[in-house]
């Protein structure tokens, strides 16, 4: 998610350094912890909209993942300093759609990417229900500061075999 003078930054939401547990024996970031940062990512982007610990509790929400995406695009190394910047796609009564970018710390880079469908749940039945003021307050802004920016090469792809000719 390439940012230019016209794109405003986005905004950091997730920095972390990888530690030695998280890499494999070629000493790059595991695939599956490539989800476990975009997942620790959500979170913090819940702890901003107020659904932090105190906010479950209060409203008795929280967020479930519906569908995630993840794109692997350059190595990720043992002691790498990196962040999430958030996209957010869309936004209804009860789903928000994202994309988060990983990137090296304060740089532009992209390493990986991940879409995701992200949907606001009533934890006492559970059943999806609509965002609470709150959140949605915190939200709308974002979606529509968001929406007419350019879509990652990423979003919203298939993955699928070439069908033969």
């Amino acid at each position: 998610m390439p940012e230019t003078a016209a794109a405003p930054a986005l905004p950091v939401i997730y920095q972390t350094t990888i530690g030695a547990e998280w890499v494999d024996f070629n000493g790059h970031l595991r695939d599956g912890h490539y989800m476990v940062l975009f997942s620790s990512a959500v979170d913090a982007l819940m702890d901003l909209a107020g659904l932090n610990d105190a906010g479950r509790k209060a409203t008795g929400h929280s967020w479930f993942t519906l569908e995630a995406h993840v794109n692997y695009l350059h190595e990720v190394k043992q002691g790498a300093a990196v962040e999430v910047r958030l996209l957010v796609l869309g936004l209804d009564a009860k789903r928000l759609h994202v994309c988060m970018s990983l990137h090296p710390e304060g740089q532009t880079e992209v390493m990986a990417v991940s879409e995701q469908m992200l949907l606001n749940v009533d934890m006492a039945g559970p059943r999806a229900t609509p965002f609470v003021p709150a959140v949605a307050a915190y939200l709308q802004p974002l979606a529509a500061q968001h929406a007419p920016l350019p879509r990652p090469a990423q979003v919203g792809r298939v993955m699928a075999l070439p069908q033969p000719k």
